[in-house]
């Protein structure tokens, strides 16, 4: 094959380049107008306190995990170390079956109570997490929870984690 035939060829595979429209150019739309400088002696801004559901929710959670013979549960409290949730749960389960359980009864509970949850880790059941909203519980399997050690990590040391009774 020829130089020209193979460019004939490589051309005719080309999509037709559609024609350019005619007329004037739109102009693009004019951004917004900047604000003006921020207020740097506003007050800071102060944390919301508890709302009644984050309550509701950790003492329902609370409920269940007592129910399901959940082990060395713990509870600390984030509302001035973060802002994703209002209280973390932290609890054992003795197997990968009582974890998976233990997890199913809490989001069981919660989606009854008209409780959006997220949970992660549910095929192994090793660590599950739920995302309650305003409650996070973290369910383990003794070994897992000691290799993680979540409440050294979040809870002060003077006072910010408890037992739940």
């Amino acid at each position: 094959m020829t130089t020209s035939a193979r460019s004939r060829a490589s051309a005719s595979r080309k999509p037709a380049a559609s024609a350019a429209p005619s007329g004037p150019a739109k102009s693009k739309p004019s951004k917004p107008a900047v604000p003006a400088a921020v207020d740097t002696d506003a007050a800071p801004l102060q944390p919301a306190p508890p709302r009644p559901a984050a309550d509701e929710t950790l003492r329902l959670v609370l409920a269940r995990l007592d129910d399901m013979k959940a082990e060395e549960t713990t509870t600390i409290d984030l509302r001035d170390k973060s802002v994703l949730a209002d209280t973390m749960v932290v609890t054992t389960g003795r197997s990968n079956r009582h974890v998976g359980s233990i997890a199913d009864r809490v989001v069981e509970d919660l989606h009854k109570a008209g409780v959006r949850t997220k949970v992660e880790g549910m095929p192994h059941c090793d660590w599950v997490l739920i995302d309650a909203g305003d409650v996070i519980v973290h369910v383990f399997r003794p070994e897992v929870r000691s290799f993680y050690a979540l409440e050294k990590m979040w809870a002060p040391r003077d006072a910010g984690a408890r037992r739940a009774s």
